[in-house]
C-alpha cells in the first residue's frame, strides 16, 4: 500500500501560516519554521493585549477625570461618590470626553456630584 503523504493538506496549512506571516521581516515572512513561531507569538500578543488595552483606556480616562476635577477643587475619588450619590448614569469614557472637549457640561455634572455628596453627609 502506498504511504498517504497528506500533502494537499500540509500545503495548505503552511500556507495559511506563510500568509499569516506577511510583513514580517527576513525568514520570518519566507520560511515556515520561522513564519509558524512569529505567528504563533504574534497571536499570543494581540490576545493579551486587547485585554490590556481596554485597562490602558480605562486609566487614560481615570487620569482625565482626576485632572478636570482637580481644577474644580476635588479629587476623583470624591467626584465618582458623587456621581454615585446623585445617580447620574455615565460611564467614565464620557465623562473624561466631556472633561476635555467641554467643559461647560462636565461642571454642571461635578456641581450635581458635589450636591448630591453633601447631601449625602449631611443625612
Amino acid at each position: 500500500m502506498p504511504r498517504a503523504t497528506n500533502a494537499r493538506a500540509s500545503r495548505e496549512r503552511r500556507k495559511r501560516v506563510l500568509n499569516k506571516a506577511k510583513g514580517y521581516r527576513g525568514r520570518r515572512s519566507k520560511l515556515f519554521r520561522y513564519a509558524k513561531d512569529a505567528t504563533m507569538k504574534a497571536q499570543y500578543w494581540a490576545y493579551r493585549d486587547r485585554k490590556t488595552r481596554k485597562r490602558n483606556f480605562r486609566n487614560l480616562w481615570i487620569q482625565r477625570i482626576n485632572a478636570a476635577c482637580r481644577e474644580l477643587g476635588t479629587t476623583y475619588s470624591r467626584f465618582i461618590e458623587g456621581v454615585v450619590a446623585a445617580n447620574i448614569q455615565v460611564d467614565r469614557k464620557i465623562l473624561a470626553d466631556l472633561a476635555v472637549q467641554d467643559p461647560a457640561a462636565f461642571k454642571s455634572i461635578f456641581d450635581k456630584a458635589a450636591d448630591a455628596l453633601q447631601k449625602k453627609r449631611a443625612a
